[in-house]
Order: C-alpha cells, then sequence, then structure tokens
C-alpha cells in the first residue's frame, strides 16, 4: 500500500513539473520517459533474466525509423498506428534474433547482440536509397489521439501534449511491465536467472523463456524509440550504435537493476547529469565513466539502492532511539 501510494505521488508530481519547472527542463523529460520505457526492457532481460545485451539499441532504432518511414514516407502520423506498427516490427524481428540469441548466456549472449546490432547500424549507412545513410530520415509531428498537433509551437507541445502523453505512455508500461514481472512468468524468469540447470529440471522450458523476455524488452525498446525521435524529428543511425546501447546499460546500472523502479531513476539521472556535464565540459564521456566506475564500485545496487540502504538505517537508528528512550523511562 505505501509503496501504492508512493507511486500515485511520483506520477502526480511529474504531472505538475512542467508547471513548475522552465520548459526546457519539461521538454527534456521527453526523451527521459522514452528511456525509461526502454530500460524497463532492458532490465527485464538483465535485472530478471540475467542476460546482458549489447544490442539493445537496434530495437530503439526501430521504434525510431518506423515513427520516421511512417510521417515522413507513408504519410501516416497518427501515433498510435506508429505505436502498433512499431511492436509489430520489433516483435518480427526479434524473435529470429532472439531464437539465436538465447541458445546461449553470458558474454556469448551479449556478442551476439552486439554483432546484430552493429549489423542493423550499418544497414541503416549504407543502405542510401532507403534509410538516407547518415542524414537518417525526418520524423513529421504525429497526431496524438487523432488530433493534429501543427499548430502548437515545438517547444510548447513538446512541454503540453506530447509530454502528457508520454507519461501516460510511461505508466501504462511501467504497470504492464509490473504485472510481467510478478507474474508466473517473471517468477519463471528469476528462477532461470537464479539457477538454469535446476529449473530445467523443476521442467521450465528455459529458452523459450528467455525468447519471451527478449521480445517483451524489443518491444520496450522499440516503444523509446518512438519518443526518442520526437524531440529531434530525424530518426538517424546513432540509435543502433553500440555506444547508444552502452548508454542503456549504464542507465540501468546507474539506478540499480535490482529494483524495479531502478533502471527508471537511472534514466532521469543520466540525462540531466548528461545534459548538466555536457554544459560543462567536452569532456563530459571520461566524467560520465568515472561516475560509472564510482557507482559500480560504492553503491553496486545502483542509486536507488543507495538510497534504500540509506532510509533502511535510519529507520533502525530511529527504532534503537526509541527503544533506548523506553529504557531510560
Amino acid at each position: 500500500m505505501k509503496r501504492l501510494l508512493l507511486v500515485a505521488v511520483v506520477i502526480a508530481a511529474l504531472a505538475g513539473f512542467p508547471f513548475v519547472a522552465e520548459r526546457y527542463y519539461a521538454t527534456l523529460m521527453v526523451p527521459i520517459f522514452g528511456y525509461c520505457i526502454a530500460v524497463l526492457g532492458l532490465n527485464l532481460l538483465l535485472g530478471y533474466t540475467g542476460l546482458l545485451s549489447f544490442g539493445h539499441a537496434m530495437f530503439v532504432a526501430i521504434g525510431g525509423y518506423t515513427a520516421a518511414v511512417f510521417t515522413f514516407r507513408l504519410g501516416i502520423r497518427h501515433f498510435e498506428v506508429i505505436l502498433l506498427a512499431a511492436i509489430a516490427i520489433a516483435t518480427l524481428v526479434a524473435v529470429p534474433i532472439g531464437l539465436l540469441c538465447v541458445r546461449y548466456t553470458k558474454i556469448f549472449f551479449g556478442m551476439l547482440t552486439l554483432a546484430f546490432s552493429m549489423l542493423f547500424y550499418s544497414f541503416l549507412l549504407k543502405f542510401y536509397t532507403i534509410t538516407q545513410g547518415e542524414e537518417g530520415i525526418r520524423m513529421l509531428r504525429p497526431y496524438l489521439l487523432g488530433q493534429d498537433m501543427g499548430g502548437w509551437e515545438k517547444i510548447s507541445f513538446l512541454a503540453g501534449p506530447m509530454y502528457y502523453y508520454c507519461l501516460g505512455l510511461l505508466v501504462v508500461a511501467g504497470y504492464g511491465m509490473w504485472r510481467i514481472v510478478n507474474s508466473p512468468f517473471g517468477l519463471h524468469l528469476r528462477a532461470i536467472r537464479d539457477n538454469e540447470e535446476k529449473a530445467s529440471y523443476l521442467g521450465v522450458r528455459v529458452r523459450l523463456y528467455r525468447l519471451g523476455a527478449f521480445v517483451i524488452a524489443a518491444v520496450y525498446g522499440a516503444v523509446g524509440g518512438i519518443i526518442l525521435t520526437i524531440p529531434t524529428s530525424l530518426a538517424d543511425p546513432e540509435l543502433a550504435y553500440w555506444t547508444h546501447s552502452g548508454n542503456l546499460i549504464f542507465m540501468t546500472l546507474l539506478g540499480g537493476f535490482n529494483n524495479f523502479f531502478g533502471p527508471m531513476v537511472g534514466a532521469l539521472a543520466f540525462k540531466f547529469l548528461q545534459d548538466q556535464v555536457m554544459s560543462l565540459t567536452q569532456y563530459w564521456r571520461f566524467v560520465m565513466g568515472l561516475i560509472l566506475g564510482l557507482v559500480v564500485i560504492l553503491a553496486p545496487h545502483g542509486l536507488l539502492g543507495l538510497a534504500l540502504r540509506g532510509w533502511a538505517k535510519w529507520r533502525e537508528r530511529r527504532a534503537a532511539s526509541a527503544r533506548r528512550l523506553g529504557v531510560a523511562e
């Protein structure tokens, strides 16, 4: 009950954020919502299945390019149609790739996903007639719930209708993932993560469950990718590059993959931190790498894990003080 109340408070705070913050920070929240959805999918693989994917950015790029092709090339600008198309395409791509990748674990799984991601990156870069190469494909402003948003100034659009639409998507995606990880399917994934052989002996079809997690993660990545292309109005090959996958892993580790909400906290912290560091120095990648190293060493459970541990210690000290006062009386 307390957790539900806390989630409601956070959602209410996010809903009120555009009214109290500068519009720049409200627009910055739009890609953060996209990253939150994408890392929810990545954490289903990493945190719940025990599979580290170095190619998750491929599915982010699939979502982004689907949105760009539909709006710019096909003239289909209804966001809901684009969303369904991206989900379908991500699923079609993820199934054959997943069938191969889930046969392996640990570094072999990671390297295979990285290889497929870089193959897709090369396709986006080299097949200019289809993808326009490194220039990318423009994305036109989508319709939201059938409404044409063309009359809105860009900042007002991002900080207004698009902000709340993406927030709603994040709430729905978060609730869906919560149901998944707490369902029998999610429990099977955790059993596979903890002891694959024992789970197999108990009748769990390990590869099938891993494939299911891989496909779900791909769908979440594609949905996040659609949102990421909206602020820039462009889908470019960098969406699929290995460094982008690294950023997604960075977010997951930064927030803490041992907690359901950790990756979303990591996405929020990463984007705001990156924004501030980039404004201070051109060596921001070095600074971000240093921060990740410190987090791994000093807070292996991530920022959220660190905060929860601090809260638990504070409550223990408070309870101990109350007991001492009771004895003294």
